[in-house]
Protein backbone atom coordinates (compact mmCIF):
# COMPACT_ATOMS: atom_id res chain seq x y z
CA UNK A 1 0.00 0.00 0.00
CA UNK A 2 1.42 3.34 -1.05
CA UNK A 3 2.31 5.80 1.69
CA UNK A 4 0.21 8.94 1.90
CA UNK A 5 2.99 11.02 3.43
CA UNK A 6 3.40 14.16 1.32
CA UNK A 7 6.73 14.46 -0.40
CA UNK A 8 8.90 17.50 -0.85
CA UNK A 9 7.33 20.55 -2.42
CA UNK A 10 8.85 21.29 -5.84
CA UNK A 11 10.27 24.74 -6.32
CA UNK A 12 9.39 26.31 -9.66
CA UNK A 13 12.33 28.17 -11.14
CA UNK A 14 11.98 31.84 -10.36
CA UNK A 15 14.50 33.07 -12.88
CA UNK A 16 13.59 35.24 -15.83
CA UNK A 17 13.76 32.41 -18.34
CA UNK A 18 15.52 32.23 -21.68
CA UNK A 19 13.72 35.32 -23.04
CA UNK A 20 14.32 37.41 -19.96
CA UNK A 21 10.67 37.79 -18.90
CA UNK A 22 9.94 38.07 -15.15
CA UNK A 23 6.15 37.95 -15.48
CA UNK A 24 5.96 34.18 -15.01
CA UNK A 25 7.91 34.38 -11.73
CA UNK A 26 5.68 37.19 -10.45
CA UNK A 27 2.59 35.10 -11.19
CA UNK A 28 3.99 32.14 -9.28
CA UNK A 29 4.95 34.43 -6.40
CA UNK A 30 1.37 35.75 -6.18
CA UNK A 31 0.02 32.19 -6.19
CA UNK A 32 2.39 31.29 -3.36
CA UNK A 33 1.19 34.26 -1.28
CA UNK A 34 -2.42 33.22 -1.73
CA UNK A 35 -1.58 29.68 -0.56
CA UNK A 36 -0.10 30.97 2.70
CA UNK A 37 -3.17 33.08 3.46
CA UNK A 38 -2.51 36.55 2.04
CA UNK A 39 -5.28 38.35 0.16
CA UNK A 40 -3.57 38.97 -3.16
CA UNK A 41 -5.70 39.56 -6.23
CA UNK A 42 -4.94 39.84 -9.92
CA UNK A 43 -5.22 43.62 -9.69
CA UNK A 44 -2.45 43.71 -7.08
CA UNK A 45 -0.18 41.63 -9.29
CA UNK A 46 -0.81 43.94 -12.24
CA UNK A 47 0.17 46.90 -10.04
CA UNK A 48 3.38 45.10 -9.13
CA UNK A 49 4.12 44.46 -12.81
CA UNK A 50 3.63 48.15 -13.56
CA UNK A 51 5.90 49.01 -10.62
CA UNK A 52 8.77 47.07 -12.24
CA UNK A 53 8.92 49.79 -14.87
CA UNK A 54 10.05 52.27 -12.19
CA UNK A 55 11.92 49.95 -9.80
CA UNK A 56 15.10 48.13 -10.70
CA UNK A 57 14.63 44.36 -10.51
CA UNK A 58 18.33 43.93 -9.83
CA UNK A 59 18.05 45.98 -6.62
CA UNK A 60 16.70 43.46 -4.12
CA UNK A 61 15.89 46.04 -1.44
CA UNK A 62 13.86 48.33 -3.72
CA UNK A 63 11.95 45.42 -5.24
CA UNK A 64 11.19 44.00 -1.76
CA UNK A 65 9.81 47.30 -0.46
CA UNK A 66 7.70 47.80 -3.60
CA UNK A 67 6.17 44.32 -3.43
CA UNK A 68 5.60 44.67 0.31
CA UNK A 69 3.70 47.95 -0.01
CA UNK A 70 1.53 46.68 -2.88
CA UNK A 71 0.72 43.10 -1.82
CA UNK A 72 0.35 43.38 1.99
CA UNK A 73 -2.88 44.90 3.31
CA UNK A 74 -2.85 43.89 6.99
CA UNK A 75 -0.27 44.45 9.68
CA UNK A 76 -0.35 40.85 10.87
CA UNK A 77 0.59 39.64 7.37
CA UNK A 78 3.93 41.48 7.31
CA UNK A 79 6.06 38.71 8.91
CA UNK A 80 4.45 36.08 6.66
CA UNK A 81 5.20 38.10 3.53
CA UNK A 82 8.78 38.79 4.61
CA UNK A 83 9.48 35.11 5.05
CA UNK A 84 7.70 34.11 1.86
CA UNK A 85 9.78 36.65 -0.08
CA UNK A 86 13.01 35.24 1.36
CA UNK A 87 11.95 31.68 0.44
CA UNK A 88 10.80 32.42 -3.12
CA UNK A 89 13.32 35.02 -4.30
CA UNK A 90 16.49 33.12 -3.41
CA UNK A 91 19.03 30.96 -5.13
CA UNK A 92 18.08 27.40 -4.15
CA UNK A 93 20.83 24.84 -4.13
CA UNK A 94 18.34 22.12 -5.00
CA UNK A 95 15.20 21.88 -7.10
CA UNK A 96 13.13 20.74 -4.11
CA UNK A 97 12.56 21.82 -0.50
CA UNK A 98 11.14 19.97 2.50
CA UNK A 99 9.85 23.11 4.22
CA UNK A 100 6.10 23.29 4.83
CA UNK A 101 4.85 26.55 3.33
CA UNK A 102 1.99 26.65 5.84
CA UNK A 103 4.51 27.28 8.61
CA UNK A 104 5.54 30.63 7.18
CA UNK A 105 5.42 33.31 9.83
CA UNK A 106 6.40 30.88 12.58
CA UNK A 107 10.02 30.26 11.61
CA UNK A 108 11.36 33.33 13.36
CA UNK A 109 10.24 31.99 16.72
CA UNK A 110 12.47 28.91 16.36
CA UNK A 111 15.44 30.53 14.62
CA UNK A 112 18.27 31.29 17.00
CA UNK A 113 19.39 34.89 16.40
CA UNK A 114 22.97 36.00 16.60
CA UNK A 115 23.21 38.98 18.89
CA UNK A 116 25.69 41.49 20.18
CA UNK A 117 25.55 44.14 22.89
CA UNK A 118 27.82 46.75 21.42
CA UNK A 119 27.34 50.37 22.58
CA UNK A 120 25.97 53.05 20.33
CA UNK A 121 29.28 54.85 20.03
CA UNK A 122 30.88 52.00 18.08
CA UNK A 123 31.55 52.62 14.39
CA UNK A 124 29.24 51.26 11.73
CA UNK A 125 29.53 47.53 11.30
CA UNK A 126 31.11 46.98 14.72
CA UNK A 127 28.86 45.29 17.23
CA UNK A 128 27.29 42.94 14.65
CA UNK A 129 28.46 39.47 13.80
CA UNK A 130 29.64 39.02 10.24
CA UNK A 131 27.12 37.66 7.79
CA UNK A 132 25.09 38.49 4.75
CA UNK A 133 21.90 40.46 5.70
CA UNK A 134 20.02 38.75 2.86
CA UNK A 135 20.90 35.28 4.09
CA UNK A 136 18.00 33.44 5.76
CA UNK A 137 20.24 31.38 8.02
CA UNK A 138 21.54 34.36 9.97
CA UNK A 139 19.42 36.96 11.71
CA UNK A 140 21.51 39.89 12.94
CA UNK A 141 20.09 41.56 16.04
CA UNK A 142 21.54 44.44 18.02
CA UNK A 143 20.46 43.96 21.62
CA UNK A 144 21.18 47.57 22.50
CA UNK A 145 18.24 48.58 20.30
CA UNK A 146 15.76 45.82 21.18
CA UNK A 147 13.37 45.17 24.07
CA UNK A 148 11.77 42.14 25.64
CA UNK A 149 8.51 41.12 24.00
CA UNK A 150 6.87 40.73 27.40
CA UNK A 151 8.05 44.15 28.53
CA UNK A 152 6.76 45.77 25.35
CA UNK A 153 3.38 44.10 25.88
CA UNK A 154 3.23 45.36 29.47
CA UNK A 155 3.83 48.95 28.33
CA UNK A 156 1.62 48.84 25.24
CA UNK A 157 -1.67 50.74 25.34
CA UNK A 158 -4.84 48.63 25.48
CA UNK A 159 -6.27 50.44 22.44
CA UNK A 160 -3.46 48.98 20.27
CA UNK A 161 -3.83 45.35 21.37
CA UNK A 162 -4.43 42.60 18.82
CA UNK A 163 -6.50 39.48 19.53
CA UNK A 164 -3.36 37.43 20.14
CA UNK A 165 -1.97 40.01 22.54
CA UNK A 166 -5.28 40.04 24.44
CA UNK A 167 -4.92 36.30 24.98
CA UNK A 168 -1.40 36.77 26.33
CA UNK A 169 -2.58 39.66 28.50
CA UNK A 170 -5.29 37.48 30.02
CA UNK A 171 -2.62 35.05 31.23
CA UNK A 172 -0.68 37.93 32.78
CA UNK A 173 -3.82 39.27 34.48
CA UNK A 174 -4.57 35.88 36.00
CA UNK A 175 -1.14 35.91 37.66
CA UNK A 176 -1.81 39.20 39.50
CA UNK A 177 -2.80 39.08 43.18
CA UNK A 178 -5.88 41.08 44.18
CA UNK A 179 -6.36 41.76 47.90
CA UNK A 180 -8.60 44.49 49.33
CA UNK A 181 -7.64 43.90 52.93
CA UNK A 182 -9.85 42.98 55.89
CA UNK A 183 -12.59 44.92 57.66
CA UNK A 184 -13.84 44.53 61.21
CA UNK A 185 -17.46 43.44 61.62
CA UNK A 186 -19.82 43.65 64.56
CA UNK A 187 -19.84 39.89 65.01
CA UNK A 188 -17.41 38.19 67.39
CA UNK A 189 -15.40 35.04 66.83
CA UNK A 190 -13.00 33.05 68.94
CA UNK A 191 -9.72 34.81 69.43
CA UNK A 192 -6.74 35.28 71.73
CA UNK A 193 -7.89 38.58 73.20
CA UNK A 194 -11.07 40.49 73.82
CA UNK A 195 -14.10 39.94 76.05
CA UNK A 196 -14.42 36.65 77.89
CA UNK A 197 -16.50 33.92 76.22
CA UNK A 198 -18.36 32.38 79.21
CA UNK A 199 -19.90 29.40 77.36
CA UNK A 200 -16.67 28.21 75.77
CA UNK A 201 -14.79 28.83 78.99
CA UNK A 202 -17.20 26.61 80.95
CA UNK A 203 -17.05 23.83 78.34
CA UNK A 204 -13.25 23.89 78.29
CA UNK A 205 -12.99 23.72 82.09
CA UNK A 206 -15.35 20.79 82.70
CA UNK A 207 -12.32 18.57 82.89
CA UNK A 208 -11.03 20.76 85.74
CA UNK A 209 -14.22 20.27 87.79
CA UNK A 210 -15.51 23.71 86.93
CA UNK A 211 -12.37 25.62 87.91
CA UNK A 212 -11.68 28.43 85.38
CA UNK A 213 -8.15 27.50 84.41
CA UNK A 214 -8.43 27.88 80.59
CA UNK A 215 -10.06 31.12 79.51
CA UNK A 216 -11.66 31.62 76.07
CA UNK A 217 -11.98 35.04 74.48
CA UNK A 218 -13.93 36.58 71.64
CA UNK A 219 -12.57 39.17 69.19
CA UNK A 220 -14.21 41.05 66.31
CA UNK A 221 -14.59 38.96 63.17
CA UNK A 222 -12.85 40.20 59.99
CA UNK A 223 -14.04 39.89 56.40
CA UNK A 224 -12.72 40.95 52.99
CA UNK A 225 -14.05 44.19 51.56
CA UNK A 226 -16.56 43.68 48.73
CA UNK A 227 -15.65 45.13 45.30
CA UNK A 228 -17.98 47.09 43.00
CA UNK A 229 -17.01 47.90 39.39
CA UNK A 230 -18.83 50.59 37.39
CA UNK A 231 -17.42 50.66 33.85
CA UNK A 232 -18.11 53.11 31.01
CA UNK A 233 -18.89 51.46 27.63
CA UNK A 234 -19.83 54.59 25.70
CA UNK A 235 -18.51 55.50 22.26
CA UNK A 236 -15.45 57.33 23.59
CA UNK A 237 -14.40 54.21 25.55
CA UNK A 238 -15.00 51.72 22.72
CA UNK A 239 -11.30 51.08 21.96
CA UNK A 240 -10.70 50.11 25.62
CA UNK A 241 -13.95 48.22 26.25
CA UNK A 242 -12.83 44.75 25.14
CA UNK A 243 -9.71 44.73 27.30
CA UNK A 244 -11.48 46.24 30.32
CA UNK A 245 -14.22 43.62 30.14
CA UNK A 246 -11.53 40.97 30.03
CA UNK A 247 -9.99 42.57 33.12
CA UNK A 248 -13.36 42.53 34.93
CA UNK A 249 -13.96 38.88 33.98
CA UNK A 250 -10.49 37.86 35.16
CA UNK A 251 -10.68 39.45 38.62
CA UNK A 252 -14.27 38.32 39.18
CA UNK A 253 -12.99 34.83 39.97
CA UNK A 254 -10.83 36.11 42.83
CA UNK A 255 -13.60 37.77 44.90
CA UNK A 256 -16.50 36.18 46.72
CA UNK A 257 -18.45 39.44 46.76
CA UNK A 258 -18.12 41.31 43.48
CA UNK A 259 -20.71 43.38 41.64
CA UNK A 260 -20.19 44.76 38.12
CA UNK A 261 -22.16 47.40 36.24
CA UNK A 262 -21.85 48.93 32.77
CA UNK A 263 -23.23 52.27 31.69
CA UNK A 264 -23.41 54.66 28.76
CA UNK A 265 -26.71 56.53 29.06
CA UNK A 266 -28.20 54.05 31.58
CA UNK A 267 -26.90 51.59 34.17
CA UNK A 268 -26.95 47.81 33.58
CA UNK A 269 -25.93 45.11 36.07
CA UNK A 270 -23.77 42.34 34.49
CA UNK A 271 -22.73 40.34 37.56
CA UNK A 272 -24.53 37.19 36.42
CA UNK A 273 -22.95 37.33 32.96
CA UNK A 274 -19.49 37.06 34.52
CA UNK A 275 -20.19 33.57 35.88
CA UNK A 276 -19.27 31.96 32.55
CA UNK A 277 -15.76 30.53 32.43
CA UNK A 278 -15.24 31.57 28.81
CA UNK A 279 -14.42 35.26 28.34
CA UNK A 280 -15.91 35.24 24.83
CA UNK A 281 -19.21 33.82 26.06
CA UNK A 282 -19.33 36.36 28.89
CA UNK A 283 -18.77 39.26 26.51
CA UNK A 284 -21.48 37.95 24.18
CA UNK A 285 -23.95 37.80 27.07
CA UNK A 286 -22.92 41.27 28.24
CA UNK A 287 -23.37 42.78 24.77
CA UNK A 288 -26.91 41.36 24.66
CA UNK A 289 -27.77 42.75 28.09
CA UNK A 290 -26.50 46.31 27.49
CA UNK A 291 -28.91 48.21 25.20
CA UNK A 292 -26.85 51.41 24.94
CA UNK A 293 -23.48 49.91 24.00
CA UNK A 294 -21.11 52.50 22.44
CA UNK A 295 -23.73 55.24 22.82
CA UNK A 296 -23.67 58.59 24.57
CA UNK A 297 -22.43 59.19 28.11
CA UNK A 298 -24.42 60.31 31.16
CA UNK A 299 -22.21 59.52 34.13
CA UNK A 300 -24.25 61.52 36.63
CA UNK A 301 -27.51 59.73 35.73
CA UNK A 302 -25.79 56.32 35.93
CA UNK A 303 -24.31 56.98 39.38
CA UNK A 304 -27.63 58.37 40.58
CA UNK A 305 -29.38 55.15 39.47
CA UNK A 306 -26.75 53.15 41.36
CA UNK A 307 -27.17 55.26 44.50
CA UNK A 308 -30.97 54.98 44.54
CA UNK A 309 -31.44 51.37 43.37
CA UNK A 310 -28.29 49.38 44.18
CA UNK A 311 -26.31 51.18 46.86
CA UNK A 312 -27.96 49.59 49.92
CA UNK A 313 -27.94 46.15 48.30
CA UNK A 314 -24.33 45.90 47.12
CA UNK A 315 -22.39 48.22 49.44
CA UNK A 316 -22.81 46.05 52.51
CA UNK A 317 -19.78 46.40 54.72
CA UNK A 318 -18.39 49.49 52.98
CA UNK A 319 -17.27 48.12 49.63
CA UNK A 320 -14.44 49.48 47.47
CA UNK A 321 -15.88 51.11 44.34
CA UNK A 322 -13.93 51.34 41.06
CA UNK A 323 -15.34 53.73 38.44
CA UNK A 324 -13.70 53.20 35.01
CA UNK A 325 -14.37 56.10 32.65
CA UNK A 326 -12.56 58.74 30.60
CA UNK A 327 -14.75 61.50 32.09
CA UNK A 328 -16.40 62.58 28.83
CA UNK A 329 -19.96 63.38 29.91
CA UNK A 330 -22.97 64.88 28.17
CA UNK A 331 -25.07 65.12 31.31
CA UNK A 332 -25.38 67.70 34.07
CA UNK A 333 -22.04 68.33 35.88
CA UNK A 334 -23.83 69.40 39.07
CA UNK A 335 -25.71 66.10 39.16
CA UNK A 336 -22.44 64.19 38.72
CA UNK A 337 -20.80 66.12 41.57
CA UNK A 338 -23.77 65.57 43.89
CA UNK A 339 -24.03 61.83 43.25
CA UNK A 340 -20.24 61.31 43.40
CA UNK A 341 -20.21 62.96 46.84
CA UNK A 342 -23.04 60.70 48.01
CA UNK A 343 -21.28 57.59 46.67
CA UNK A 344 -17.98 58.51 48.33
CA UNK A 345 -19.64 58.79 51.75
CA UNK A 346 -21.39 55.46 51.32
CA UNK A 347 -18.40 53.29 50.36
CA UNK A 348 -15.07 52.40 51.92
CA UNK A 349 -13.11 54.01 49.08
CA UNK A 350 -13.97 55.56 45.71
CA UNK A 351 -11.28 55.02 43.05
CA UNK A 352 -11.59 56.51 39.56
CA UNK A 353 -9.65 54.75 36.78
CA UNK A 354 -9.11 56.81 33.62
CA UNK A 355 -7.40 55.25 30.55
CA UNK A 356 -6.45 58.72 29.29
CA UNK A 357 -4.43 59.42 32.44
CA UNK A 358 -1.62 57.27 31.04
CA UNK A 359 -0.73 60.04 28.61
CA UNK A 360 1.91 62.43 30.04
CA UNK A 361 0.08 65.41 28.52
CA UNK A 362 -3.35 64.55 29.93
CA UNK A 363 -5.18 67.18 31.98
CA UNK A 364 -8.68 66.76 33.49
CA UNK A 365 -10.25 69.61 31.54
CA UNK A 366 -13.66 68.07 30.75
CA UNK A 367 -16.65 69.26 32.78
CA UNK A 368 -17.50 65.75 33.96
CA UNK A 369 -13.99 65.04 35.25
CA UNK A 370 -13.77 68.42 36.96
CA UNK A 371 -17.08 67.83 38.70
CA UNK A 372 -16.20 64.35 40.02
CA UNK A 373 -12.53 64.77 41.01
CA UNK A 374 -13.13 66.61 44.34
CA UNK A 375 -15.07 63.58 45.60
CA UNK A 376 -12.65 60.84 44.42
CA UNK A 377 -10.21 59.24 46.87
CA UNK A 378 -7.74 57.96 44.24
CA UNK A 379 -7.35 58.99 40.59
CA UNK A 380 -5.31 56.33 38.74
CA UNK A 381 -4.55 55.34 35.09
CA UNK A 382 -5.73 52.09 33.50
CA UNK A 383 -4.20 51.98 30.01
CA UNK A 384 -1.73 49.08 30.07
CA UNK A 385 -0.71 46.01 32.06
CA UNK A 386 1.76 47.95 34.19
CA UNK A 387 -1.04 50.23 35.38
CA UNK A 388 -3.15 47.20 36.36
CA UNK A 389 -0.24 45.76 38.31
CA UNK A 390 0.17 49.09 40.10
CA UNK A 391 -3.57 49.04 40.84
CA UNK A 392 -3.39 45.59 42.43
CA UNK A 393 -0.50 46.78 44.61
CA UNK A 394 -2.41 49.93 45.56
CA UNK A 395 -5.52 47.95 46.57
CA UNK A 396 -3.48 45.62 48.75
CA UNK A 397 -2.03 48.62 50.63
CA UNK A 398 -5.32 50.38 51.38
CA UNK A 399 -5.47 51.51 54.99
CA UNK A 400 -8.50 51.66 57.27
CA UNK A 401 -8.42 55.45 57.52
CA UNK A 402 -8.97 58.01 54.78
CA UNK A 403 -9.58 61.74 54.56
CA UNK A 404 -12.96 62.80 53.22
CA UNK A 405 -13.44 66.36 52.13
CA UNK A 406 -16.53 68.47 52.45
CA UNK A 407 -19.82 67.16 51.18
CA UNK A 408 -21.38 68.54 48.05
CA UNK A 409 -23.35 71.71 48.50
CA UNK A 410 -25.39 73.26 45.76
CA UNK A 411 -24.04 76.60 44.59
CA UNK A 412 -26.04 79.52 45.97
CA UNK A 413 -27.32 81.70 43.18
CA UNK A 414 -26.93 85.39 43.97
CA UNK A 415 -30.43 86.72 43.42
CA UNK A 416 -30.78 90.51 43.16
CA UNK A 417 -32.66 92.16 46.03
CA UNK A 418 -36.08 93.54 45.11
CA UNK A 419 -36.06 97.26 44.59
CA UNK A 420 -38.34 99.28 46.89
CA UNK A 421 -40.44 101.84 45.02
CA UNK A 422 -39.45 105.44 45.67
CA UNK A 423 -42.41 107.80 46.26
CA UNK A 424 -42.18 111.16 44.67
CA UNK A 425 -42.60 114.11 47.07
CA UNK A 426 -45.37 116.48 46.00
CA UNK A 427 -45.96 119.98 47.43
CA UNK A 428 -49.05 120.28 49.66
CA UNK A 429 -51.78 122.64 48.41
CA UNK A 430 -53.63 123.75 51.52
CA UNK A 431 -56.42 125.45 49.55
CA UNK A 432 -57.43 122.27 47.73
CA UNK A 433 -57.25 119.83 50.64
CA UNK A 434 -59.84 117.05 50.53
CA UNK A 435 -62.78 117.78 52.81
CA UNK A 436 -64.14 115.06 55.05
CA UNK A 437 -67.07 115.39 57.48
CA UNK A 438 -68.44 112.66 59.70
CA UNK A 439 -72.18 112.02 59.18
CA UNK A 440 -72.83 112.59 62.92
CA UNK A 441 -70.83 115.78 62.99
CA UNK A 442 -72.76 118.56 64.82
CA UNK A 443 -75.69 116.30 65.80
CA UNK A 444 -76.65 115.59 69.39
CA UNK A 445 -76.91 112.02 70.44
CA UNK A 446 -80.39 110.86 71.30
CA UNK A 447 -80.91 110.41 75.03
Amino acid sequence: MASKTPGPIPITPNDAGSKGHILHSLTLFGEMLRRVGLEVGSGNMLDLVRATEYVSIGNRGEFFQSARSILVHRKQDLPIFDEAFQVFWRKPSDRTTTMDLRSLGEQKRFRKPQVSTGPDDKPDGEGFLPGNPDDDSVQNVDLSRTYSAVEVLRQKDFSEFTSLEMTEAQQMLSSLHWDLGKRRTRRLASGKSGPLDIRRTMRKNLKHNGEFLDLAHRSPKKKTHPLVLICDVSGSMERYTRMLLQFIHTISGGFDQLEAFLFATRLTRITRSLKYRSIDQSIDEVSKAVPDWAGGTRIGDAIKTFNYEWLRRVLRGKAVVLVISDGWDRGDPELLAQESSRLQRSCNRLIWLNPLLGSPTYQPLTQGMKAALPYVDDFLPVHNLNSLEALSKHLSELGPDRKIGQAYSAPVSAEPEPETPVLEERPIDRLNLPSFQHPMWGKRPRG
